[in-house]
């Protein structure tokens, strides 16, 4: 799994299309092996990133849960904790 890409369901506030966005382009990157594609492959990486964002963004859409939404910022703090003690 792309270590970049972040859980984005069930979160107050909701992923933003930016935020599905870059993880599409993470998951494209991943699969194609290259961070950016040469001019003759531009428009199929650029189309692979569009329809994976649009399914992620599906996808968050019809997911339920019965949990609370979590707070981004206590997430955050979680894991810069534990990078903390990562690399300390």
């Amino acid at each position: 799994m792309c270590r970049n890409i972040k859980p984005l369901f069930n979160f107050d506030p909701p992923a933003t299309d930016e935020e599905i966005h870059d993880a599409a382009l993470q998951f494209v990157r991943k699969l194609s092996g290259t961070n950016k594609p040469s001019k003759r492959n531009e428009v199929a990486f650029e189309s692979a990133v569009l329809s994976i964002a649009n399914c992620a963004r599906e996808l968050l859409n019809s997911l339920e849960t019965s949990q609370p939404p979590r707070d981004r910022e206590e997430v955050a703090a979680k894991a810069r904790a534990r990078s903390a003690t990562r690399f300390a």
